[in-house]
């Protein structure tokens, strides 16, 4: 079963007061935004609906179809004979409970969820050949609430390439980008692909030294500008801003930005329409949003960032482009260790609208990196935990 996947947040790097007190200048320098008064939602709030696979095993990967009613994950549970019981199943947004198995495997196979893009889910069986040879096969639903396999998507990587990222448009569309990293000594790859048709854009070797250095970048698909943009830290002996990479898929040329905060980009999202990029960094705690015509932006804290520590940092960003919303996920509320999760919702101008309290997706043991799923028309969502390994939480905002 896969073992390479990563939580960012476990590379947040934790300095003694004396070395981040000498740095607190220049985080409330770029604090230039003030939080409004919430506008507080009744119902925002962590919700009752908790999933968990038929199986109760291993979740791998899920998401929430932004326009409809369901679901999808894949689920792994490894049995005594040393087998997997492996599954890709469906499930209700509104009561979490089991609509469909759409596929599954007795064997030393798994399957892993990459996203839904326009109603269209996107799977991946990793086939077991032998020890060194897995053979990935990728698989389409659409709809995803027609709970049936029934397309191919045949991505431009060979076998020494492994998907690392799925990032879908912030449209609407089923185009998404898609970023594979390499087991070997090649470089890392981006292009994008329509999941409705099977196309692919150009392939982008990423050798940049500011992006290839340590975990992979995270990533946002910019359609409006026809660019992903690749958030990292920049290698260094000290903390400093990180870096920012634009790359042109039309071109591929490559334009590298610093970014404001301190620390690893845990997390980045997109606002394509109105040219806002929300970045989040590890060290000083902050969320950073920038104008995307001239690079312009500002960095605020989250809750109960502290100068003694960074156990406030965020991690996943995710776009909500009906309320033009930002969530950032927040394992640690308020910094506290022992106060559960949040996710902290901001407008494009970086105020603090909302608190999502009373989660728990703390830690660094989940299968995947945290993630956020949303349905905003309905204003809700998913996020991992309570239990990070085999269960999924539903939340309101």
């Amino acid at each position: 079963m896969r073992s390479f996947f990563y939580s960012r947040n476990a590379l947040t790097k934790v300095f003694p007061a004396a070395v981040f007190g000498s740095l607190c200048w220049l985080v409330t320098s770029l604090s230039t935004a003030s939080p409004s008064s919430f506008r507080v939602n009744p119902d925002a709030g962590a919700g009752d609906v908790i999933v968990h696979g038929k199986l109760g095993g291993l979740i791998f990967g899920f998401d929430i179809d932004p326009t409809g009613s369901e679901g999808l994950l894949c689920e792994a549970v490894l049995n005594s004979d040393g087998t997997v019981s492996a599954r890709v199943e469906t499930f209700s947004q509104s009561t979490g409970r089991f609509v469909d198995v759409l596929g599954g495997s007795e064997s030393q196979d798994d399957f892993v969820t990459w996203g839904i893009a326009r109603s269209i889910g996107l799977v991946e069986k990793e086939h077991v050949k032998s020890l060194f040879h897995v053979e990935r096969i990728f698989r389409i639903i659409s709809p995803l609430s027609g709970n049936q396999i029934n397309g191919i998507w045949t991505p431009p990587i060979d076998r020494m390439h492994v998907i690392n990222q799925v990032k879908p448009s912030p449209d609407g569309s089923s185009n998404v980008a898609v970023y594979a990293v390499s087991v070997s000594d090649a470089p890392p790859i981006l292009f994008t692909s329509d999941l409705a048709t099977n196309t692919f854009g150009s392939v982008i070797n990423v050798t940049h030294p500011d992006f290839i250095t340590e975990a992979p970048p995270v990533i946002a698909f910019d359609v409006a500008r026809n660019q992903v943009i690749l958030g990292h830290d920049k290698p260094s002996g000290f903390i400093e801003p990180p870096v920012l990479g634009f790359v042109d898929l039309a071109t591929g040329l490559f334009v590298e930005h610093t970014g404001r905060g301190l620390g690893v980009i845990n997390g980045i999202a997109v606002d394509s329409e109105d040219g806002v990029l929300c970045t989040d960094t590890s060290f000083d705690s902050g969320a950073q949003f920038f104008n995307l015509d001239d690079f312009t932006g500002i960095n605020v804290l989250l809750p109960g960032a502290n100068p003694q520590n960074s156990t406030a940092s965020g991690a996943d960003v995710e776009f909500d482009p009906v309320n033009k919303l930002f969530l950032i996920a927040q394992p640690f509320s308020d910094g506290m260790l022992d106060n559960g999760s949040s996710i902290q919702v901001y407008d494009l101008a970086g105020n603090l609208v909302e608190s999502v309290n009373s989660l728990n997706f703390q830690g660094g043991d989940n299968v995947f990196p945290i993630h956020i799923a949303l349905n905003p028309r309905r204003r809700i969502g998913f996020v991992n935990g309570p239990d990070l390994t085999t269960a999924i939480q539903s939340f309101t905002y």
